[in-house]
């Protein structure tokens, strides 16, 4: 008997946050040097079949590949994801943060004084609850994310 493969094709998924263009620069309260903030993020086609959403924040110029300042899953699906997350590694939504540079929460950009960094936010859109632990990295949501991820949106931005 063969096995079929069955890849699912994963629609883009389109998001802005205020003050945060794609190509642009990390407004100052989102970043390590300011507020810390994490940034308001407003989806704007949000799949209907999503029920949970998943952010990652990764510095693309570290000098470890996609080193990853944070990283979140199972915020209820919703068109906005409100900026300003709590500092917890489970928030009573069922939101969890798991293991990155901001332990349990958003670290934004923070590099090094003489340097300029590309960061990348992507936002996903899943069709599940995850059952991880908050102790799991971007690499472990990524195996456990995969056959459940209906859309995925990405922008990149510098700071420094």
């Amino acid at each position: 008997m063969r096995e079929i493969e069955v890849t699912m094709e994963i629609e883009i998924l389109r998001f802005r946050c205020p003050g945060l263009e794609d190509g642009g620069r990390f407004p100052l309260d989102n970043t390590g040097r300011g507020k810390d903030l994490s940034p308001e993020i407003v989806l704007e086609n949000l799949s209907p079949q999503a029920k949970t959403l998943a952010v990652t924040l990764e510095d693309m110029s570290h000098p470890i590949k996609g080193f990853t300042h944070w990283v979140m899953w199972n915020f209820p699906a919703r068109p906005v994801i409100p900026g300003g997350i709590p500092q917890r590694d489970r928030l009573e939504s069922g939101v969890v943060q798991g293991m990155a540079y901001g332990i349990h929460r958003y670290a934004g950009p923070k590099p090094p004084v003489w340097s300029v960094h590309s960061y990348r936010l992507a936002v996903y859109a899943l069709d599940c609850v995850l059952g991880l632990s908050s102790n799991a990295r971007k690499k472990h949501f990524l195996k456990a994310a995969e056959g459940h991820i209906l859309q995925k949106g990405s922008l990149t931005a510098k700071f420094g």
